[in-house]
């Protein structure tokens, strides 16, 4: 019987930030999953540390990758899960009930295409430092992400079947693309109004923001038409101003 879950963690010289996402993995009190680790041949000790998390559940890979999504699609090709989550090293479960809150809406609501929650952003030491500028809204549709990627990729919950692979002419933002065409796919969302992630605020996509958000207006302008996103951008300014003012005091 294939398990409800394919937990998938993509590293690459993580041994700085993979502990917590392990730690957080390991304590689940439901079971009813498999852990891949998805590694691009780290030349740091991430391969033993993950070793060392003695996670029953855990297949462990480890091979030289075109980057992030890539390995992601590397994962998705072994995973065997009816549903895929996605933590990226640094990224964990909120609480060790969480992973049994997500299987219980599903089961509740007959196996959905998304299940989907909040997000809450923490730093290196595991403090909590705010919650997402977006947040993920009661009601999940397609139109939904021409805001923005109103839900956090790593509390996006996606039924396998649905799934497609990344599109790797994206290096920044090919996690917003795969959402959108899994929002295509999918006939039911359902919403979990607590949160359910952790998310390290360190990441690629931050490291690179002003690439990021260029290939986001591309995907934008592909999926909701050209002038529909410029006339959103404009209402974005405000947000962004405010984000940055909220960034810098959290500094």
């Amino acid at each position: 019987m294939n398990p409800l879950f394919s937990i998938i963690t993509v590293t690459y010289n993580a041994a700085s930030t993979l502990s917590p996402t392990l730690k957080s993995v390991k304590e689940q009190s439901c079971r009813l999953f498999e852990y891949i680790i998805m590694d691009g041949a780290s030349k740091d000790d991430t391969v033993k540390i993950a070793q060392n998390a003695q996670i029953e559940q855990m297949r462990l890979f480890t091979n030289p990758d075109k980057g992030l999504y890539d390995a992601m699609n590397k994962a998705m090709d072994v995973a065997t899960g009816e549903y895929l989550i996605f933590l990226n090293a640094g990224d964990a479960f909120h609480s060790p009930e969480t992973l049994q809150l997500i299987a219980d809406t599903i089961m509740d609501n007959d196996f959905p295409g998304i299940v989907y929650g909040q997000t809450q952003l923490v730093n290196a030491q595991r403090q909590h430092i705010g919650d997402r500028h977006l947040t993920a809204p009661e009601t999940l549709t397609l139109k939904s992400f021409a805001n923005g990627m109103v839900v956090c990729h790593q509390a996006f919950i996606v039924l396998r079947r649905i799934a497609g692979e990344y599109d790797l002419k994206y290096r920044f933002s090919a996690d917003y693309e795969w959402c959108i065409r899994c929002l295509q796919h999918s006939r039911h969302n359902i919403y979990i109004n607590e949160t359910i992630i952790d998310y390290l605020s360190e990441g690629l996509t931050t490291a690179n923001r002003k690439a990021s958000l260029k290939e986001r207006f591309h995907i934008m302008c592909h999926y909701y038409g050209t002038i529909p996103t410029i006339m959103r951008h404009l209402r974005f300014v405000p947000r962004f101003i405010r984000q940055q003012l909220k960034e810098r005091n959290n500094k």
